[in-house]
């Protein structure tokens, strides 16, 4: 690649590659993100591969970050004419070749079946996961290889840099940052323009920005996306962010866990030095600006800004009191400043397009978009892009296609492992950073866990607990020994030993921590806790109180059955028990021995569906069927 000298040497490029690119070429479009790669992507694309020549079949195979549909994957796209195929194996490879590619004939087979119509849909745009999204920055994953820069560049990649290096004084971009009201997709929701202009106008010379892509939420992987799909996005607003604020030097702080990001990262910036928009003197305009990449040691509590650069500077990544903001004393102890990884990869948009076409999309004091990661018990488990605004029931019924298997929905936890649970009441609830905040959970960095009725609230919290006491440095009393002991508590009460008392104490120790812990992984680590106390109190007093589960989820506090009526004698039951608790003649009802069951739940799961004859119940609940 020739490095890029000035503006008309981009330009020119940029015409070229319109150039030779023909929009109206089919080409096969691969999803190749972890998601699809773990659902055997990279087998596919060597079983395309192989077919196209043994079959003389000449059609670019293009690999591509995720699409978002990673419940479906590998997913393939047939362009220009939007095919979309889902679940592809590479059983399926010659006959797309044959018969999409050459006849141009759909195959129904792999099409997307709408679950309450039955209706077949061909084109991705019309399926309704897709169809009710609003993809800024994730519409650009399925037609971007990530580590072609001349693909960014066609869909206009580069053209904000180029604005703001020629066009725009720094003073002018702090101004349309701050306008677009851009706040903070990690979590807080801080606005970005002020962070900005306050790095930009503390003292010193020497000034850093930082990428924080240490996404440590569990089965949170909005940022890890972005970097395998479109790595140069984030490029491109980081050295946006620089210019406004007088940084010559950037790091990307990426978590040990994403190879495959880091290797789609690494690629895009040796791509953007070769060409010219990283190094000295950037596209002619007298700008300097390099990036480094730190990889993360895997520790949950490094994504909160200060831990992130103690970890940085070789130091043990845990977090410092914050009377003096890093913003003032970072990195080194200069002005510094960090944004994670959507909230970069939003800037080249707001000023290629303007703060008045961000503001008009969302809420009033939340614009924009928000990616999230929804999982748990819902059909359509996936990466979601919507609108700020966006009410919770149309993320996950209008999205996410509703509770599976004719389930009840029971609950929504957003925010990660530091977020709260809202019940069915709440559903209506427009998503962005205050409201959420206002009913006790957060926006957190996006996650999204549905529950259905079968989910103990109880045991929610106290596994989220778990995690967060497991994750916590230890260094502020209130966080480690707090969550210490709320744990444990929780533990009492799920085991059937909790006390009335019990409640009374996790919610002192809750307001302690959020009154007084050192950073934000304790002032928030309270919200699984007091949002269940607060929406499903009476399940915590059942648990105390009657000693059941009302859920049936909590072992100590439910018991195993076969219903005589249901019973065939097939014996299954039996021969998979663990411990020999099962006896029974073949072809009669079968008996539990509840004197040495161990409550594991094999039988329940061994029990073939049509029978259903093992049952879960509540100690002391009226037998129906026949136990020892």
């Amino acid at each position: 690649m020739e490095k890029l000298k000035d503006a008309k040497a981009l330009h020119r490029l940029r015409r070229r590659i319109e150039t030779e690119r023909d929009t109206s070429e089919q080409m096969i479009v691969l999803c190749s993100g972890t998601g699809c790669r773990a659902s055997g992507s990279n087998k596919l694309f060597a079983s395309l591969d192989r077919a196209c020549k043994e079959l003389g079949i000449s059609v670019p195979i293009k690999r591509t970050g995720c699409h978002g549909f990673c419940e479906q994957g590998p997913i393939v796209l047939v362009l220009p004419d939007e095919i979309c195929y889902l679940r592809v194996t590479p059983d399926d490879v010659q006959e797309i070749l044959q018969e999409t590619i050459q006849k141009k004939k759909i195959l129904d087979h792999l099409l997307y079946m709408d679950p309450v119509t039955g209706e077949k849909v061909n084109s991705e745009a019309e399926i309704p996961f897709y169809k009710n999204q609003y993809r800024l920055l994730l519409q650009y994953n399925r037609l971007l290889d990530p580590q072609n820069i001349h693909d960014y560049i066609h869909i206009g990649g580069y053209k904000a840099l180029e604005k703001i290096l020629f066009e725009m004084k720094p003073e002018d971009v702090l101004a349309e940052i701050e306008k677009a009201n851009l706040r903070g997709r990690g979590g807080g929701g801080f606005p970005a323009g002020i962070k900005w202009r306050t790095v930009r106008e503390a003292p010193g010379e020497k000034k850093y920005v930082i990428i924080n892509a240490d996404e440590g939420d569990p089965g949170a992987y909005m940022d890890r996306s972005i970097l395998e799909g479109n790595p140069h996005s984030v490029l491109e607003g980081l050295i946006i962010g620089a210019y406004a604020i007088g940084s010559n030097q950037g790091y990307v702080y990426v978590r040990q866990e994403y190879p495959l990001a880091l290797e789609n990262l690494k690629a895009a910036i040796d791509q953007a030095e070769k060409l010219g928009f990283l190094g000295e003197n950037v596209l002619g305009s007298g700008f300097d600006f390099t990036v480094d990449v730190h990889r993360g040691a895997g520790a949950f509590v490094s994504g909160e800004s200060s831990a992130l650069i103690s970890a940085l500077e070789g130091k043990t990544g845990e977090p410092k009191p914050k009377y003096i903001r890093t913003a003032i004393s970072g990195l080194w102890d200069c002005p510094t400043n960090i944004n994670n990884v959507e909230t970069w990869a939003n800037v080249p948009l707001i000023i290629r397009k303007g703060a008045d076409w961000f503001r008009s999309i969302g809420t009033e004091t939340s614009s924009g978009t928000k990616i999230f990661s929804l999982v748990g018990k819902v059909r359509n488990t996936g990466l979601v892009e919507v609108a700020m605004g966006t009410t919770l029931r149309g993320i996950i019924f209008d999205i996410g296609g509703g509770i599976p298997a004719d389930k009840k929905f029971k609950a929504v936890q957003t925010g990660g492992p530091s977020g709260g649970c809202l019940p069915e009441e709440h559903l209506d609830t427009p998503v962005d950073f205050d409201r959420l905040t206002e009913l006790g959970s957060m926006m957190g960095s996006g996650g999204i866990i549905v529950m259905d009725e079968d989910t103990c609230m109880v045991d929610v919290a106290r596994y989220f607990l778990n995690f967060l006491s497991d994750e916590s440095c230890g260094k502020c009393i209130p966080c480690r020994e707090g969550l210490r002991r709320m744990v444990n508590i929780l533990h009492f009460i799920t085991g059937g030993e909790g006390k009335e008392e019990h409640l009374q104490e996790l919610e002192e120790i809750g307001e302690l921590l959020t009154d007084s812990a050192l950073c934000a992984l304790g002032t928030t680590a309270a919200n699984p806790v007091m949002s269940t106390l607060r929406y499903f109190r009476s399940e915590y007093e059942a648990h105390i109180q009657e000693k059941r589960c009302p859920a049936l989820v909590c072992r100590n506090l439910i018991q195993f059955r076969i219903n005589e009526d249901s019973c065939t004698g097939c014996g299954l039951c039996a021969r998979s028990c663990p411990v020999n608790a099962i006896s029974g003649e073949r072809g009669k009802t079968h008996y539990i021995d509840r004197s040495i069951c161990t409550k594991c739940g094999i039988c329940l799961e061994t029990c073939p569906e049509k029978f259903a004859a093992i049952e879960k119940i509540s100690p002391g609940q009226e037998a129906v069927g026949a136990e020892k």
